[in-house]
């Protein structure tokens, strides 16, 4: 009988400190708000970077808007996903300046093709694409889910309005300020290469179980941004 309360008062015990459950992305759905700056400089708009989890897979999506004067930039990505992170369909909407544009693409894997339609009345264009394909924004997410279990994906090809040579490269702690706390972060920067451009993008992450982005830092057309996190 003693034996039993010891067993059973060393039960509650382990439970009471049993570690917290894990929260964000990829443990359960995730809403971050961002800060939208030019380098040390002045905040110029907010962001977003959404998770949602279905029994179909991931929804994404990740905004900026800065109604800069003279040069607004209003950015719209979206992406859907299976469990394995490969990507069914993946939309980009961009106001840059007077600049406007949007395209779809549809990713039809048994085929092992993609459908890339211009939003507003434009046409459709259809390509060849390697099995288990994913958006720029799906690998950013699966690049997360990989660091947590300490690596960083291989160089793939991804959708990011055509088909993009996409490599990481880890390239060491960088410390960063946010909310007057100071946080060590672990730095990728992304390249993606196509046919026409190149695009690179550093991304800061957190050394929590969810490796939050704390800071990604983005090239437009006037100069750099940085999304920083708003806790």
């Amino acid at each position: 009988m003693l034996a039993t309360r010891v067993f059973l008062m060393a039960l509650v015990g382990a439970q009471s400190f049993a570690a917290p459950a894990l929260t964000g992305f990829p443990f359960t759905n995730e809403a971050l708000k961002y800060s939208l700056n030019m380098p040390g400089g002045p905040k110029l708009g907010v962001g977003h970077l959404t998770s949602r989890k279905s029994d179909a897979g991931w929804s994404f999506e990740l905004g900026l808007d800065a109604p800069v004067p003279l040069f607004e930039v209003h950015d719209l990505y979206t992406a859907k996903a299976n469990a394995d992170f490969c990507a069914g369909e993946f939309t980009k909407t961009f106001q840059h300046g007077k600049r406007k544009g949007g395209e779809k693409e549809e990713v039809d894997r048994s085929h092992g093709t993609v459908t890339r339609t211009t939003l507003n009345g434009g046409g459709k264009s259809q390509f060849s694409v390697p099995d288990c394909t994913r958006d720029a924004l799906t690998l950013l997410m699966y690049t997360r889910k990989e660091m947590g279990q300490g690596r960083v994906p291989k160089a793939q090809r991804v959708l990011f309005g055509g088909i993009y040579d996409a490599q990481l490269v880890y390239t060491g702690t960088e410390n960063v300020e946010l909310g007057g706390k100071t946080e060590v972060t672990d730095k990728v920067v992304c390249t993606l290469k196509g046919p026409k451009s190149s695009v690179q993008v550093e991304i800061l992450f957190a050394r929590d179980a969810a490796r939050t982005p704390l800071v990604m830092r983005l090239p437009l057309a006037v100069g750099s941004f940085s999304l920083e996190l708003v806790r």
